[in-house]
């Protein structure tokens, strides 16, 4: 869907008025300086599945990426070059008089920024509307060095400006893991407002399908760039198809290595295929076929490095077990052993004779793809976890209303 479509700031979708219905739900803004791409529509799914709050989303521009609903999204640039040119103003200045507006008019409860940078361009808005500010933070805005973020892009160096004054503005900080928690608490994150928070997984969506014979395919899942280390699976699989030659690679995905990867590939491997980014339901259908999820993720020399890897969980979900490395927050998310085989990262060796000792071992890939299903229910089901985020939001609102009437009184 275009950025047309979207919500012009300062207009209801409907009449072109200034929105102030009345609330029926306290609302919260879902903030993303860009709404969504394809790898976040878990972003989407969680603020869906909020029953006690109202769920808007708000950003800078729409992408062609994950849908949304038209009546409840706000953009900055609302298309054309006016609206790029209000971009722009707005991530240099903070300049956005009818963005401004359209958000009083709104009248969160408290917004929710995913990921720091986008937390860090939200908050003087937050602070205008005199409503709490809680940030998700996912992985490389917290693993990355500040030497590395300083050369990245311009909203990574401009939260890195912000950040002290994020830390004392900020209301609640939600670590997707207790690896990234560790890494906020480093960076200075108050201990007693920084919480691990795991996201989770639909799991009436995310579910084995005990109709699907499973088939010798080892799936990656996952953006194709350097920190998910897709280029040690295919060296790997060289050797796993030369004990299991009826394994065959199938790559989910796109990316900025894309096009050197299935040259690799070619030279490599004698099954392979790309598939591209597909919507969800083919991951699911190849889940539901596959015998092993392999993303091989490794720490960049910036130490950027996955911060939990939600596709580690909706794997589990689907009762199919893992093959990954012991880096960053996804020892959290697969159990060594028990739901999936852990190795050193950037060890291809290692990699293969997981990918091998799983494809020859049917019993082991039906135990460990049966615990992994329970991990999924006992720790990531997004239902109890949206439950415990609205726990959260309130708790937030209180205190943040208290701390206020103190002050004023």
């Amino acid at each position: 869907m275009s950025s047309s479509h979207a919500l012009a700031v300062g207009a209801s979708p409907h009449t072109g008025s200034a929105v102030s219905a009345p609330l029926d739900r306290p609302r919260v803004v879902i903030f993303r300086a860009t709404l969504l791409g394809r790898s976040e529509g878990y972003i989407r799914d969680q603020g869906e599945a909020l029953q006690a709050f109202e769920p808007w989303y708000v950003g800078c521009r729409r992408e062609d990426g994950v849908d949304l609903p038209a009546e409840r999204r706000v953009v900055v640039n609302a298309g054309g070059m006016s609206g790029r040119l209000v971009e722009v103003v707005y991530k240099l200045t903070g300049i956005a008089p009818q963005f401004r507006r359209q958000l009083g008019h709104l009248a969160p409860a408290l917004v929710h920024a995913h990921f720091g940078p986008d937390a860090a361009l939200i908050m003087p808005f937050a602070r205008t509307l005199r409503v709490p500010l809680v940030t998700t933070f996912h992985g490389y805005d917290a693993t990355m060095a500040d030497v590395h973020a300083r050369r990245s892009f311009f909203l990574h160096r401009r939260y890195l400006k912000r950040r002290a004054a994020l830390q004392r503005q900020g209301s609640l900080f939600l670590a997707v893991s207790e690896f990234v928690r560790e890494r906020l608490l480093a960076q200075g994150y108050p201990p007693d407002r920084t919480v691990v928070h795991y996201i989770g997984v639909r799991l009436d969506r995310f579910r084995p399908d005990r109709k699907v014979v499973r088939e010798p395919i080892v799936l990656f899942v996952g953006r194709l760039s350097p920190e998910k280390g897709c280029v040690y699976l295919i060296r790997a699989m060289r050797r796993v198809q030369q004990e299991c030659p009826q394994a065959e690679l199938v790559v989910l995905g796109d990316g900025p290595l894309r096009a050197a990867l299935e040259r690799f590939a070619q030279g490599n491997t004698s099954r392979c295929r790309f598939l591209g980014s597909v919507p969800q339901e083919e991951v699911i259908a190849w889940m539901a076929r596959a015998q092993v999820l392999c993303v091989p993720s490794i720490r960049l020399p910036s130490q950027q490095a996955e911060g939990f890897g939600l596709v580690f969980a909706e794997a589990e979900a689907m009762a199919l077990p893992v093959v990954s490395c012991a880096v960053g927050g996804i020892p959290e998310a697969i159990v060594h052993g028990e739901t999936g085989l852990l190795g050193p990262e950037r060890d291809e060796m290692m990699l293969g004779t997981h990918l091998v000792q799983l494809l020859r071992d049917p019993v082991a890939r039906a135990r460990m793809g049966e615990a992994g299903r329970r991990r999924a229910e006992q720790l990531f089901d997004s239902r109890t976890q949206t439950r415990a985020l609205e726990g959260l939001y309130g708790q937030v609102v209180s205190n943040f209303d208290r701390d206020r009437n103190r002050a004023a009184g």
